[in-house]
């Protein structure tokens, strides 16, 4: 490391954020590979490292001979402020290498709010922030994950995106890169070629035209480029690429453990879930790969905690006999085996029993609603009775501490909807004092995540308009006035409005978006997820300077005929089933999960004509 960077090193907090040297990182001679990639996390350190992708991709790439892939990270603003000074570009973190030094620059999109943040790693990098800038096959930019399933806002940046599962995909586009840059192939030639993988996605390659109303007329192709992108399926998980070590940080990160993922998709269906959908059809890896995996990666990296990864690891089929087969050695060695995202409806004695032995911490569950009739609406399909029975289990299990996860804003929603929260919770605690053999000498703790509905891509509520800022400030203000209640044991955290009327803009946007999220960051916007960051007037202003309405996007109610900004973007989820399940919302109708029935979805067809569902 230079003496230029060591000396700003000590000027900033956290520096083991950009030091680089950990536990199992790669370092490769420059001279013996072709493609530098840099896979960039448009967030903090803590938060990059851990995420599942960026580990599978950072090994998939390194496993290559021909490539190397290297890590960068947003720096904060203590960190950005001595690399303007010192005129240091933005490095890479095993290296030192400059972003403008590397050949494929890759983002992963995970959050709407993040889009400033691509834009300002770029600038720092050295790297022209609009594709159209960038004429050169290096420096070519691309971004996957689940915001690329509606990629128009970031069309002026982004030069390639990829769609679905990216293990066979990103093989597919490196090994074409790398035939292209022998070649000295143009980018543009380029390009066309890549357009012709599978889940590849090159927006120059589509031209948008609007109506008088604002709304799209047309998205046309050109050049030879498919009219609709189909999103790419790993069809089998035991045999997909996967990480026998992780990286191990200097520094606590914000899910500081092992993550072994057991299954992609879900079964459930919940109308407003956008990861439900887009990550269809299901796939389960069996037991014996989950825990050969975990066995693996714990033996390498040394950490004494397993989250077994999922969008409802309860609804694993073979969570049972996993359990079984994991306890024995992760109690020899002291691991903590960590179950998130369980379900009300499948929370069993024996699920308990295994929850005794392997964690102790407060259990998180997610109703998403107070009342009945909402829950059927949005297809939660849970019923207060199996909430009762679930957190008297907890309780008679040993635990206090209950989270509890609901919506406001959803579509059909009341007041008397949002006054069901609390009473809900109320009962909840009575419940804990009913239940006779609860712990003793505890306080209880019932803790309230209320955040509010954003209407997704590619979901039955992608239609529907989001609620004002004011309709939505009014229900979470009742919130906090009915949980400051002294002794209630309730306790509430709430997402910020102004955040999450702008996740919704960017979420159902457009092309046209891209003017004010160029505006937007020259005047300072960045890291925009971060509360002490946010600038919500700038981002006003930016949309009052380029004569765009953000209500428009968020606040504006879809009809079924219009033309959407994704939909030359195909998840396997076809419109007619969004559509039935959005009439059916309605009236409060629900559909049962895949395993009871399927409810031809249209996601078998990516997989083979085949659902790992089970049904």
């Amino acid at each position: 490391m230079d003496a230029k960077l060591e000396k700003i090193l000590t000027l900033v907090q956290k520096p083991g954020r950009y030091t680089g040297g950990e536990l199992n990182s790669v370092v490769k001679a420059v001279e013996d590979v072709d493609i530098r990639f840099a896979f960039c996390f448009p967030d903090t350190y803590e938060i990059g490292m851990s995420h599942l992708g960026l580990k599978i991709l950072y090994s998939l790439i390194n496993d290559r001979d021909d490539s190397w892939c290297e890590r960068f990270f947003a720096p904060d603003s203590d960190m950005e402020e001595q690399l303007k000074l010192n005129n240091i570009p933005l490095f890479s973190i095993e290296s030192k290498t400059p972003l403008y030094d590397f050949d494929v620059i890759g983002f992963t999109l995970q959050y709407e709010l993040s889009f400033s943040t691509i834009l300002n790693m770029l600038d720092l990098g050295g790297v022209p922030v609009l594709a159209k800038d960038r004429h050169d096959l290096k420096n070519l930019v691309i971004a996957g994950g689940p915001c690329a399933s509606n990629a128009e806002p970031l069309c002026d940046f982004i030069d390639v995106f990829q769609l679905g599962d990216g293990e066979e995909l990103m093989n597919e586009f490196l090994s074409l890169y790398h035939d292209a840059k022998e070649k000295g192939m143009s980018k543009a030639d380029f390009l066309k070629e890549a357009s012709h993988i599978d889940g590849i996605y090159v927006p120059s390659l589509y031209d948008v035209t609007y109506k008088e109303d604002g709304t799209i007329k047309a998205v046309t192709p050109k050049d030879g480029a498919p009219a609709v992108i189909h999103k790419r399926v790993v069809k089998d998980l035991d045999a997909a690429p996967f990480p026998d070590k992780f990286i191990v940080p200097f520094i606590e990160i914000v899910h500081d453990r092992v993550s072994a993922e057991i299954f992609r998709g879900c079964i459930r269906g919940c109308r407003f879930c956008q990861a439900g959908f887009i990550y269809r059809p299901i796939r389960e890896k069996s037991a014996y790969t989950i825990n050969e995996q975990a066995k693996g990666l714990i033996k390498n990296t040394g950490y004494d905690e397993i989250s077994l990864v999922s969008l409802s690891t309860s609804d694993y089929t073979e969570i049972q006999p996993l359990l079984n087969e994991m306890i024995d050695w992760t109690r020899e060695r002291n691991v903590n085996i960590s179950l998130p995202s369980l379900r009300v409806d499948n929370f069993s004695d024996e699920l308990v029993e295994k929850m005794k032995l392997i964690r102790k911490s407060g259990l998180t569950f997610a109703p998403e609603a107070g009342s009945q009739r909402l829950r059927d609406a949005i297809n939660k399909n849970i019923t207060e009775e199996e909430i009762m029975n679930t957190v008297r289990l907890a309780f008679q299990g040993g635990w206090t501490t209950v989270k509890l996860y609901f919506m406001l804003g959803l579509p059909t929603e009341t007041m008397e909807d949002v006054e069901e929260i609390i009473n809900l919770s109320r009962r909840i605690v009575t419940e804990y004092y009913h239940t006779e053999d609860r712990p003793r000498g505890k306080a209880l703790s019932i803790n309230i995540s209320a955040s509010s509905f954003v209407p997704k891509p590619h979901t039955p509520f992608q239609w529907e308009p989001q609620d004002t800022r004011e309709e939505l400030t009014k229900k979470r203000d009742y919130l906090y006035d009915e949980t400051r209640v002294p002794k209630s044991h309730i306790h509430l955290s709430a997402h910020k409005i102004n955040t999450i009327f702008l996740e919704a803009v960017f979420a159902r946007g457009d092309r046209r978006l891209g003017a004010v999220l160029y505006e937007a960051w020259k005047n300072g916007c960045n890291l925009d997820s971060w509360d002490e960051h946010f600038k919500f007037d700038t981002w006003m202003k930016a949309f009052e300077t380029c004569g765009i309405d953000p209500e428009w996007y968020a606040n504006r109610k879809r009809e079924y005929d219009e033309i959407l900004p994704w939909d030359h973007l195909d998840y396997g989820i076809t419109k007619e089933f969004l559509i039935r399940e959005n009439e059916k919302s309605k009236n409060s109708e629900t559909t049962s999960h895949c395993r009871i029935q399927c409810a031809a979805c249209g996601a078998s067809a990516l997989n083979g004509g085949e659902c790992g569902a089970k049904c």
